[in-house]
């Protein structure tokens, strides 16, 4: 651990997965030692079957370790029932996916509510809740918008203000523009590099060097392991929201 342990919101200690392939065994990720601190802002690259995937399903808590240890928040999550993980998930981690992964028949209001409603809040907490992370990504007047009136780039904000609207301790990007032209991807760029200055711990697992120019931190893995791990000087989004 770090000096001030309570800077530390990831903890990884020799994390370990491997996956059983018939009668072999396949390392996916061999022995990470990875500590990420509140507020930081951390691309994680790699190429295909570099471990990245299965890293970031790691943190997530999409999955397991199979040894090693991994703390979340100051909660040691590796040995957590599905349930506890499912708990884990909705309270500390918000997911921002390629696919934006929206209820096709719900308004924009009610994709963002979703969240809250798993974690038992009340009707009007819910609301002024959710109009507040619809309005921080500057799509109030969408909110009665169902997904296939909106653009790939609101979409794409729906989902990321469904992610804050738990006010989680870790938002998590797998891919976040991989779905969007050029123009989009560094619009949505520049909300993430807003959510960042505003103090939200952003990782974004991207294998393009474009979007991860963007955070502080860029982690590199290789073979299931970290092969560099480095500061960044980032780039600045400057197209405005649209």
């Amino acid at each position: 651990m770090s000096p001030r342990d309570d800077q530390v919101l990831i903890a990884m200690r020799d994390l370990r997965k491997t996956y059983q392939v018939g009668t072999v065994e396949v390392p996916a990720v061999r022995g990470v030692d990875l500590e990420i601190k509140r507020g930081e802002y951390v691309a994680i690259m790699g190429p295909s079957g570099s471990g990245k995937s299965t890293l970031m399903n790691l943190v997530g808590c999409l999955d397991t370790p199979t040894a090693g240890t991994y703390v979340l928040n100051g909660t040691e999550v590796s040995t957590l029932t599905d349930d506890q993980l499912a708990h884990i998930r909705n309270r500390e981690i918000g997911f921002v996916f390629q696919t934006f992964n929206l209820l096709p028949r719900a308004t924009a209001f009610q994709n963002v509510e979703l969240p809250l409603v798993y974690a038992g809040r009340s009707l009007a907490e819910r609301r002024r809740r959710a109009a507040e992370a619809l309005a921080a990504v500057g799509l109030s007047d969408r909110a009665e918008h169902k997904p296939n009136e909106l653009s790939g780039g609101q979409r794409q904000r729906v989902a990321i203000a469904r992610a804050l609207v738990n006010n989680p301790a870790l938002i998590l990007a797998d891919e976040p523009t991989g779905n969007l032209d050029s123009v989009t991807s560094l619009e949505i760029m520049g909300l993430m590099d807003d959510l960042y200055r505003r103090g939200n711990t952003i990782i974004i697992v991207t294998h393009e060097p474009d979007i991860a120019a963007h955070t502080h931190r860029i982690i590199r893995l290789h073979d299931g392991r970290v092969a560099s791990d480095l500061p960044n000087a980032p780039v600045v989004a400057s197209v405005s929201p649209v």
